[in-house]
């Protein structure tokens, strides 16, 4: 005769159940922060055999995120305009325009302020070996003329993000205007513009799949980083690390002085924005965090044409948080070798250091190429940059969440301004 099975054997414990049931009920920020500590946690622990693995794992999620860029960008944009039409298009990006410069600057001089006054760098001194000469980047000429793509698959395949943009917003006008002057339904233009809507919404469907395994790869690259980044640099540097942090700190006061202004509630923007500022603090990329900043948007109330454009092109052009870690280092640099910086020097880095950060690509380790090419523009010792190459990571995870808060801060900002247009 068979064995009857206790009634305790057949389901677990109430209190697991419970607590299954608890943790299935868990926000996306909630197993994010949860990644996070973890992540931290596993990074002191980690064996240096395990290190493989862990940057395995990160760097599969994080390529899934980037393998919806194209899409959710060219098919958010095109539907965008088609609904909100060319001229508010216009007005959208003229006011990004205005926003992104005066933001970056606001974060140049935040930072310059910061590191004035707590003076990192004093007491160190400048290692033996470092770059000779800076790395290659782009001018403001080469810039714009990159816009305009020779080849638009090779602009694709190279994640040129203003290309993509410039070649997205050209195509959805002439959907909109081919729409609007024509009513046959027979031409083709009504069915690939269902199409282009249908692409969306997979796309969108695809993105909460990725969205799901989201805090595995948070954890593991938060692992990764802390195990490969040691403490000996974070301690030597421990200074510059708490003056940047600070002055980030500063610019966040100063885009809750913003959404004040505009009459947006600062509760519910921390509330909606904080997903993709962690996530952009894990990765450190606002290009790989595109995906999780435009869901974001969409849970703050930004208009689809409004956070398909500033989004994409906030990820490509506005880096407040890298803008704002440049002129920290700037007098950090200083600091090391006794240099006074007067009024015309401090100008200088404010100035090159405005138009350096726009176009940088928002992917980890760009920020040290601003840097080296700052100091190459300004006069400042380029070896330097190797001291601040050992706390690369741990200062691009809080420059990339801060330069993803302004994009939200920014798209926000518009929709305010697009509300009170229409009133």
């Amino acid at each position: 005769m068979a064995r009857s099975v206790p009634q305790a054997a057949k389901s677990p414990p109430w209190h697991t159940a419970a607590m299954l049931h608890a943790l299935h009920r868990l926000s996306l920020i909630a197993w994010i922060g949860i990644a996070l500590v973890a992540g931290v946690l596993a990074g002191f622990v980690l064996p240096e055999a395990a290190l493989p693995v862990a940057a395995a794992v990160g760097d599969i999620v994080l390529r899934a995120l980037q393998m919806l860029i194209l899409p959710i960008v060219v098919t958010t944009v095109i539907v965008g305009i088609n609904q909100s039409g060319p001229a508010a298009l216009g007005r959208t990006g003229a006011a990004l325009a205005a926003y992104y410069v005066v933001t970056t600057a606001v974060a140049m001089i935040i930072g310059l302020a910061a590191a004035l006054v707590f003076s990192p760098g004093d007491g160190l001194s400048l290692p033996t070996s470092g770059p000779a000469s800076p790395p290659a980047h782009p001018g403001p000429a080469a810039l714009v003329a990159s816009i305009v793509p020779t080849n638009i698959v090779a602009a694709f395949a190279d994640l040129n993000m203003l290309a993509v943009l410039f070649v997205a917003i050209v195509f959805g006008v002439a959907i909109a205007l081919a729409r609007y002057e024509t009513s046959d339904s027979t031409d083709g233009v009504a069915a690939l513009y269902q199409g282009i809507r249908g692409l969306e919404t997979i796309t969108l469907r695809v993105m909460r799949w990725v969205l799901a395994v989201l805090p595995i790869g948070i954890f593991a690259i938060v692992a990764h980083t802390v195990a490969a980044q040691g403490s000996d640099a974070l301690i030597s540097l421990a200074r510059l690390i708490g003056v940047f942090y600070l002055g980030l700190a500063g610019q966040l006061v100063f885009y809750g002085l913003l959404l004040l202004a505009a009459g947006a509630g600062v509760a519910r923007f921390v509330h909606g924005a904080r997903s993709a500022t962690l996530t952009a603090f894990a990765t450190q990329s606002s290009t790989g965090t595109l995906p999780v900043t435009l869901a974001a948007a969409e849970r703050l109330g930004v208009a689809r044409a409004i956070r398909g454009t500033a989004l994409p092109l906030g990820a490509t052009i506005n880096m407040d948080g890298a803008a704002l870690r440049i002129a920290v280092s700037a007098v950090f640099a200083a600091n090391i070798v006794g240099m006074d910086l007067g009024m015309g020097e401090l100008a200088a880095i404010v100035g090159v250091g405005t138009l350096i950060s726009i176009g940088t690509a928002g992917v980890p380790g760009a920020g040290i190429v601003m840097i080296a090419t700052v100091f190459a523009q300004v006069g400042l010792p380029l070896q330097a940059v190797a001291l601040l190459s050992a706390i690369d990571a741990l200062v691009g995870m809080g420059a990339t969440a801060v330069n993803v808060t302004g994009d939200l801060v920014g798209a926000t900002l518009i929709q305010r301004l697009s509300e009170r247009r229409r009133s």
